[in-house]
């Protein structure tokens, strides 16, 4: 497993090894020993979440306040997706910006999402399973939300507005001037 820093270092590209033949293929998808090595500090996974989406379903964006708040360690089993991760932490030198990654169950590529940061995706295949680890579990009380299409954040989701398929609740997220944000200066992880 292959890791690199992104545009915004906090947020982590993960790549694993693929070994195919004839047969098929065999990749080694998760490592905690090799994770934690590489961040220098330990992420404990809690739970194993899965969603089957089609085409133009954009789900987010979305992130937990503390004492609930999420790392994501996320990846696609079947489709292509636009995966996006935008800092929402106050006080932070790349607050308000934004990475935007497609993970393809042909490239099994994975994100680190790490707390303070919201998190999406837009679904650009027929259909997509996407499947993910968090450190923390759902709390509906501290569940919040940013608008898709916040111009500051400025994400382009490469499909048009009218072949966005999104739930009711993601239409009326807030922009993020008005969203209950994190705090830089403070740990999220002690």
């Amino acid at each position: 497993m292959n890791f690199k820093r992104l545009s915004i270092p906090d947020v982590i590209l993960c790549e694993p090894n693929v070994f195919g033949d004839e047969r098929g293929y065999f990749a080694e998808t998760f490592r905690q020993d090799k994770l934690n090595k590489f961040l220098e500090f330990t992420i404990n996974f809690c739970q194993d979440n899965e969603s089957k989406s089609s085409y133009g379903v954009l789900r987010g964006l979305h992130y937990q306040l503390p004492p609930f708040a999420q790392t994501k360690l996320v990846r696609v089993i079947k489709g292509k997706v636009l995966d996006v991760a935008v800092d929402i932490r106050k006080g932070s030198p790349t607050f308000g910006k934004h990475v935007a990654v497609e993970l393809t169950e042909e490239n099994k590529r994975q994100l680190l999402v790490p707390r303070g940061f919201a998190h999406g995706f837009v679904v650009l295949s027929e259909e997509a399973i996407f499947a993910y680890k968090v450190d923390n579990y759902y709390s509906p009380e501290c569940d919040r939300g940013l608008a898709f299409n916040d111009a500051v954040i400025g994400i382009d989701w490469q499909l048009a507005i009218e072949q966005l398929k999104l739930s009711d609740k993601d239409t009326k997220q807030p922009l993020l001037k008005d969203a209950d944000c994190f705090n830089f200066e403070i740990n999220l992880y002690e």
